[in-house]
C-alpha cells in the first residue's frame, strides 16, 4: 500500500515551511510514485502551503535518480527500510552536483537527519543515514568515478528505458536522454476566437513577458510564469499546450473544410486541449470521449473557460456499444493512453513509474482502441493517431501493424516521430523544425471507399 502523503498544519506564524518538513512529505510522494501512483495525483494531495516546495524537490529528485541510487548502493550494500532508503537517496539526488544543488550540501544533511529524527519510521535510521551523506562528503570523487560506470547513473532513466530507446533510435538515443532531463519550455496557444495572435502578443510586452518564439497561435515564452499570470488566462484568451501537442487539430483538420453538421471525435480528450483546439479552428459538432468521470469534469472546465462547446461523454471508447450513436464520424482523433515517454522532461516521475511491462499492455490498448474506432469513420474520413511517446512500439510499428490489417486504411503525409531535442537544435529529424517541444508521434489514416 502506497504511503499517504504527509499533511502537518502550519502555525500562523510560519510563513515558509522549514526544509526538512518538505523533506518528509517528498519523501511520501517518492513512495507513492514506487508504489504505482501518478506523481501529479500524488502531489494534488500534498497541503498547499508545502506544495511548491515539494513539488521543486520530488522534480530534482526524479531527474537525478538513477545517479542517487548507484551512490547508496556504493554507501550500503544493503539498502535500509523503504522510508530511509528514499531520504538517504533523495538527499544525495539533491547534494550529489553542486553546479545544479538547491540547497549547500552541509545544509542537505543537517535537514536531512533532521527530517529522519523527526518521522517516526526514520528515527533509528537517522545516524545511518547522517553517516552515508559525511562519507559521501569526504569521498565524493571516488564514488562519482565508481557509480560513473553504471547507466543509470549516467542518463538517470531505468536500465530497461535506455536499452529500449537505444533499440529504437540507435543515432539519437543519448540525445533524447540529454533533453529529457532539461526543463521544457512553458509555450502557448492562443485562442483566436478570443483575441488575434499579434493582440496577445502585444498584451504579453505590455505585462513585461518575454516571447522567445512564435509561429502562428504557437507562442514560446522565454521564461515559465504563473499561469494566472498571463494575461487574459482567466477570459480564455490563451491555452498552455506543448509545440507537439499543437499539431493534433491543425492536421486532423487540414486539407478539406468541414462544415457546422461534420461530426469530429475526440476518443481520450481528458483534460480538453485538444478538443478546445478543434473548436478553436473549426465549426464542426465535436464530442469529446473520457473512460474517466473526473476526468471528464476537466474537459466540461477547459471549455468554459474558452468560451466553447462540446459534447461531453464520460465512456470507454473501445466499447462503442455503449455510448455510439450508430452516425459516422467525418474526423477521429486518438490520442491513445501511452507510457508518455515522450514528456518525461515536464513529469519526471514517469521514467521511474513506468514499468517495461506496460509497454507491450499499453500497446494492445492502443491497437484495441484503433480496431473499434475505424469502423465508426466514414468513407473519405480521417483518423489521427497520436501518442505522446518516443517508443516505436507506441508508433510505427503500431502503424505499420495497422495497416496490415485494414485494407481500407491510407496513410497519409504524417510527421510520425516527432523526438525533443536539447538546445541547440540536434537535426535529430525533418519534422523538428518548429521549435523547442517534447516527444510525439503521429499518424493521419483517410478511409479509402469500399
Amino acid at each position: 500500500m502506497a504511503p499517504s502523503v504527509t499533511n502537518i498544519p502550519m502555525t500562523e506564524s510560519e510563513k515558509s515551511p522549514p526544509l526538512w518538513r518538505q523533506l518528509q512529505v517528498t519523501v511520501d510522494v517518492l513512495l507513492a510514485v514506487e508504489a504505482g501512483k501518478s506523481g501529479s495525483t500524488v502531489m494534488e494531495t500534498v497541503a498547499p502551503e508545502l506544495r511548491a516546495g515539494v513539488q521543486a524537490l520530488a522534480f530534482h529528485g526524479w531527474r537525478q535518480w538513477g545517479r542517487a541510487r548507484a551512490l547508496r548502493g556504493a554507501l550500503a550494500k544493503r539498502a535500509p527500510p523503504a522510508q530511509a532508503d528514499a531520504m538517504l537517496c533523495l538527499a544525495l539526488a539533491l547534494m550529489w552536483d553542486p553546479s545544479i544543488a538547491p540547497y549547500d550540501e552541509f545544509t542537505m544533511v543537517n535537514q536531512t537527519v533532521e527530517a529522519a529524527k523527526r518521522t517516526a519510521a526514520m528515527k533509528a535510521q537517522a545516524n545511518f543515514i547522517n553517516a552515508c551523506l559525511r562519507r559521501f562528503i569526504r569521498e565524493r570523487e571516488a564514488l562519482l568515478a565508481h557509480t560513473s560506470t553504471s547507466l543509470e547513473a549516467q542518463w538517470n532513466h531505468p536500465l530497461w528505458w535506455i536499452k529500449r530507446l537505444q533499440r529504437d533510435h540507435p543515432s539519437s538515443w543519448q540525445t533524447l536522454l540529454a533533453a529529457a532531463n532539461l526543463h521544457p519550455p512553458m509555450t502557448l496557444r492562443v485562442n483566436q476566437r478570443q483575441i488575434s495572435c499579434e493582440n496577445y502578443l502585444r498584451h504579453l510586452q505590455e505585462a513585461g513577458i518575454e516571447v522567445s518564439a512564435q509561429a502562428g497561435a504557437r507562442i514560446e515564452l522565454a521564461q515559465a510564469v504563473p499561469v494566472l499570470g498571463l494575461p487574459g488566462f482567466a477570459h480564455g484568451w490563451v491555452s498552455v499546450q506543448d509545440g507537439a501537442a499543437q499539431l493534433a487539430a491543425t492536421l486532423l483538420l487540414a486539407g478539406s473544410a468541414l462544415g457546422p453538421d461534420a461530426r469530429v471525435l475526440d476518443a481520450c480528450a481528458a483534460p480538453g486541449g485538444k478538443t478546445a483546439h478543434l473548436l478553436e479552428l473549426g465549426d464542426a459538432r465535436v464530442t469529446a470521449l473520457e473512460i474517466d468521470a473526473q476526468r471528464a469534469q476537466k474537459i466540461g472546465q477547459t471549455l468554459q473557460r474558452l468560451g466553447l462547446e462540446a459534447q461531453v461523454v464520460c465512456a470507454d471508447a473501445a466499447d462503442t456499444p455503449a455510448w455510439w450513436d450508430g452516425k459516422a464520424f467525418d474526423r477521429i482523433l486518438l490520442d491513445a493512453p501511452c507510457t508518455a515517454s515522450g514528456i518525461v522532461r515536464r513529469h519526471p516521475d514517469i521514467r521511474w513509474l513506468r514499468r517495461e511491462t506496460d509497454l507491450d499492455q499499453l500497446a494492445a490498448e492502443q491497437r484495441e482502441l484503433l480496431r473499434a474506432l475505424w469502423p465508426l469513420l466514414q468513407p473519405g474520413g480521417r483518423l489521427l493517431f497520436c501518442t505522446c511517446s518516443i517508443f516505436r512500439v507506441e508508433g510505427a510499428e503500431q502503424v505499420q501493424a495497422f495497416l496490415a490489417n485494414n485494407k481500407d486504411a491510407r496513410l497519409l503525409p504524417s510527421p510520425g516521430h516527432l523526438l525533443p531535442q536539447t538546445a541547440p537544435p540536434a537535426p535529430i529529424v525533418a519534422d523538428n523544425g518548429f521549435g523547442d517541444h517534447d516527444g510525439f508521434f503521429y499518424a493521419l489514416f483517410e478511409k479509402t471507399s469500399p
